[in-house]
């Protein structure tokens, strides 16, 4: 499973691309996103994402969140088959900061379920 901003031009081994915001991307189009699948009920809650605001110092508590959100989700589940039924799934996110986004706690979540 790979994550990348849904900014960036699709890459050739992307397979499945999944968008995980709750929010459209600004500024980018339907067309040019090569968007597969939009789930945007698997990202994290309104009132979460404006608590982190994309604060790397947040982040930490935030990925602890959004993980007891993820716990009562019934969208991760849907997702949990995509990923299961693809080779390759990339997560599509539009953060700035690569490090420190939904995405990664996100694949973080889907890998350890995936294992079990």
């Amino acid at each position: 499973m790979e994550i990348r901003r849904v900014y960036d031009d699709p890459g050739p081994d992307d397979g499945l691309r999944v968008l995980v915001d709750r929010l459209w991307p600004r500024g980018r189009s339907k067309a040019d996103a090569h968007v597969d699948e939009w789930l945007k009920d698997v990202a994290p809650s309104s009132g979460l994402r404006r608590w982190f605001g994309h604060d790397p110092s947040r982040f930490d508590e935030f990925a602890r969140r959004y993980r007891v959100e993820l716990d009562h989700n019934p969208a991760v589940a849907e997702l949990v088959s995509l990923v299961r039924d693809h080779e390759v799934v990339t997560l599509l996110y539009g953060a700035r900061d690569e490090r420190h986004n939904q995405a990664v706690v996100l694949r973080d979540v889907l890998g350890d379920q995936l294992r079990d």
